[in-house]
């Protein structure tokens, strides 16, 4: 029986410090800042928006906790129609932000088309670097996917579904863990 009790208790052990290095160490990490080149030392200054009309949208970015996303109102351009409405945002959504916010999305994804089918589901095709360059795990993944979703599902009355592509195809899933062969409807579990 006391064998039992020990090794019961290295593995509460054990779980515990994986646990408490996850939330203190692994995920600063993965959404810490990012590291600046020393070419880039002076802080360039910001460049104004371009001409034009703008609109107000509710983008999504990593909470400080780091397991949800935070909403933010930002200015975007404006779309003629909802499938131009809806590239601004994701434009936007996957776009570089400046410190304090941290991009659920991984550095480099690009915008490759998008389209809205009459039944409301949105189909946003990313460049590869959406899943190449994931960090991975479950949490990270499902802030990726859900940035995207709720950023076009809150802001666009007409689009209620998201489907994600990645370079022209569909995928079984980012980085392992959340199932995107099927369009995903705003999930709000996943906001702060």
């Amino acid at each position: 029986m006391t064998l039992h009790r020990v090794l019961t208790g290295t593995a509460l052990t054990a779980i515990t410090i994986g646990l408490v290095w996850l939330l203190f160490a692994g995920l600063p990490r993965w959404y810490g800042p990012r590291p600046t080149s020393s070419a880039a030392a002076a802080p360039a200054a910001p460049t104004p928006p371009p001409p034009g009309r703008r609109i107000k949208a509710r983008l999504f970015y990593v909470a400080d906790d780091g397991t949800r996303l935070t909403a933010v109102e930002r200015d975007v351009p404006y779309g003629e129609g909802t499938i131009e409405q809806a590239k601004a945002i994701v434009a936007a959504q996957i776009g570089t932000v400046s410190e304090p916010l941290v991009s659920p999305i991984p550095a480099g994804t690009k915008l490759r088309a998008l389209f809205v089918t009459d039944r409301g589901d949105a189909y946003v095709d990313l460049s590869r670097e959406l899943s190449a360059a994931h960090p991975g795990g479950t949490t990270t993944e499902l802030l990726t996917v859900y940035a995207i979703v709720n950023a076009l599902t809150t802001n666009l009355p007409a689009v209620t579904r998201v489907q994600l592509l990645v370079d022209g195809k569909e995928v079984e899933t980012l980085a392992g863990h959340v199932d995107l062969r099927r369009p995903l409807a705003k999930n709000t579990d996943w906001i702060q």
